[in-house]
């Protein structure tokens, strides 16, 4: 893949060949281009053709002394000016000099490789570090002002509008990477983020590996992140994951690692390359079921390691550790509170196998880890709950759990295996099927909008809710999320 330009020092040519991997080919048969933007891709053929260059050859101006338009517009460019001359398109009989003109005018690094002062005079220049499909998709943007952007070359193409200095595409391509951050991507892009100097996307990312951070870690993206990133991650005190889901997702890493530098998959190798970080893991702080089934078996701790730390959980005189031994502060969960009195009757409220739902959208992203619910009105009791969360009918997270209730009005937590990510201005469906004493707490007074900190949620009523929850009165009083 070719970009050629003529000018008066001489024939310029910017060559994009692919970089790793072979995901340029397929890039570039998607992303068509109009005709004019053909005109730059070249295949080389055993027949050379005539061009435009040929037929037309470049003429002198008759008086040199004179200031010609194409003077004029030269001035420009070497004065990084790019306002167009007059009729500047009469100025290059080839439409490789158009185009060149054109790059010149969206990137000042193109500007720079063709007119500036430092301007290369060679026949190619080589762009071996671009892939072809995020070249292209470059070059759809600077000739066409079209933004065509595919997950699996964004990041690419983010690099190249970097590179090239067009602020727009690179804009573009992080809006791209915050719409579809996940707990699956979550960790490559944190990685990614600080690479390309993006402190936004960094936040967002850390975020979601906070709030969802077992997801996030058992990811397959986790494992693809480079030394420092998993230094980071390691040493987050605001992670909201289970020790031991830390532990084996380092060892996890440790284990590609070990294939990307060509070492035999042996615990003293994982353990080479986890370095310093492996003291990042708080084992101790693990539930002494976990360290013993666990750390202490995997052979990664040396004897006197797991002896010292079984003595910190069992001994009055604690040994001294590497490890840290202070247990990660997490997420604190705030509860959004849509009630603003309850009540119970002799007669209310009965469940029956019946769902109580409804409605809420919110302003920000969160991650809802679980409902507050309402228990016994008359004394203490025990709960079957089935919770569940869906958007436009299709299920993000549900989970089968009992709860106990003291018989007062407080509400009782039911969380979901993991946090599930909602996504702002859009309308989700809680529900619950509850299965217990029948004689409970209900809200009233209901409230349509609630301020919860910085988020404001929306409630309206739900089709999905038979056994008469509504925005008004009923169950699932509380949302429970991460923000």
């Amino acid at each position: 893949m070719t970009v050629k330009n003529r000018s008066k020092k001489g024939s310029k040519k910017a060559n994009s060949s692919g970089g790793s991997g072979g995901g340029g080919g397929g890039g570039s048969g998607s992303s068509k281009l109009p005709p004019v933007c053909y005109e730059i891709i070249t295949l080389k053929t055993k027949k050379k053709k005539k061009m435009a260059a040929d037929i037309f050859p470049r003429k002198k101006p008759a008086n040199s002394s004179s200031t010609t338009v194409q003077q004029q517009h030269q001035h420009n460019l070497c004065n990084n000016n790019l306002l167009p001359a007059p009729n500047w398109q009469g100025l290059y009989p080839t439409i490789r000099e158009r185009n060149a003109y054109v790059l010149a005018v969206g990137s000042s690094v193109f500007h720079a490789m063709f007119y500036g002062e430092l301007a290369e005079d060679k026949d190619e220049i080589r762009i071996p570090d671009v892939e072809p499909a995020a070249f292209l998709a470059m070059l759809k943007y600077i000739y066409c002002d079209e933004i065509d952007l595919a997950a699996d070359t964004v990041l690419a193409t983010l690099y190249a509008a970097k590179k090239y200095i067009v602020p727009h595409l690179a804009r573009a391509c992080v809006n791209f990477l915050e719409t579809s951050l996940s707990a699956k991507n979550a960790c490559v892009l944190l990685s990614q983020s600080c690479l390309f100097e993006e402190p936004d996307l960094t936040q967002r990312c850390w975020e979601v590996i906070d709030a969802q951070a077992e997801l996030a870690l058992k990811s397959e993206g986790f494992c693809d992140i480079d030394f420092q990133t998993l230094e980071s991650i390691l040493r987050r005190e605001t992670l909201n994951a289970k020790e031991i889901v830390v532990f084996e997702a380092a060892l996890n890493w440790a284990e590609v690692e070990c294939q990307r530098q060509d070492l035999a998959l042996s615990i003293e190798n994982k353990r080479k390359v986890l370095g310093k970080a492996l003291y990042l893991i708080r084992i101790p702080t693990m539930a002494l079921d976990d360290f013993a089934n666990g750390a202490a078996q995997s052979g990664v701790l040396t004897l006197n390691e797991t002896n010292d730390i079984f003595l910190w959980y069992t001994a009055s005189k604690k040994p001294e550790l590497q490890f840290v031994s202070k247990a990660r502060k997490g997420l604190v969960p705030q509860r959004c509170h849509r009630f603003q009195s309850c009540a119970y009757r002799s007669n209310q409220w009965r469940y029956r196998g019946r769902c109580d739902s409804i409605q809420f959208a919110v302003d920000k992203r969160v991650f809802i880890a679980g409902f507050g619910l309402y228990g016994s009105s008359c004394g203490s009791a025990e709960y079957s709950a089935k919770i569940e969360l869906k958007r436009q009918g299709v299920v993000l997270g549900q989970n089968l759990s009992k709860y106990f209730s003291d018989g007062s009005s407080n509400t009782f937590p039911v969380w979901f295996e993991y946090p599930v990510q909602i996504e702002p201005d859009t309308f989700y469906t809680a529900s619950v099927v509850l299965d217990g004493n029948e004689l409970s707490y209900f809200g009233q007074e209901g409230m349509t909008e609630v301020q919860c900190g910085k988020v404001t949620v929306q409630f309206q009523c739900s089709s999905d809710s038979t056994n008469g929850t509504g925005v008004q009165g009923g169950q699932i009083p509380e949302l429970i999320f991460y923000a």
